[in-house]
């Protein structure tokens, strides 16, 4: 195998800014491991390898819920050495969708805190 054929097969499939559609996005954060995962990937605001994002699932679910978000166009993923690094399209989504990014995570917060026990 040719190392460009080698490389080429590492490249992840995305969709381009103008197909990505609103029901696949909110379709993708309505699950609450997917929705940990951007919330994690926002506070960090940079791309990381995904073992970065700590989820109580094993490694196939994990892979499962970061292609979620991949194919919806919530995330963008790239090998970088062995490493798959995932960061937030936050750009795409912010054109597309103005303040839906914003209010998710925001509303993600206000839920997390009234789960908390008040101390």
């Amino acid at each position: 195998m040719s190392s460009q054929t080698a490389s080429s097969a590492r490249v992840l499939e995305h969709p381009p800014r103008e197909a990505i559609q609103l029901e696949a996005v909110l379709h993708a954060l309505s699950d609450p491991m997917r929705l940990q995962i951007v919330r994690t990937l926002a506070d960090l605001d940079e791309a990381v390898a995904c073992s970065v994002v700590d989820l109580a699932v094993s490694k196939s679910t994990s892979t499962h819920h970061f292609r979620v978000l991949r194919e919806a166009g919530v995330i963008h993923q790239c090998y970088q050495g062995t490493a798959k690094l995932s960061g937030l399209r936050r750009d795409d989504l912010d054109a597309l969708f103005p303040g839906l990014l914003d209010s998710v995570l925001a509303g993600a917060r206000s839920q997390q805190s009234r789960r908390e026990p008040a101390g």
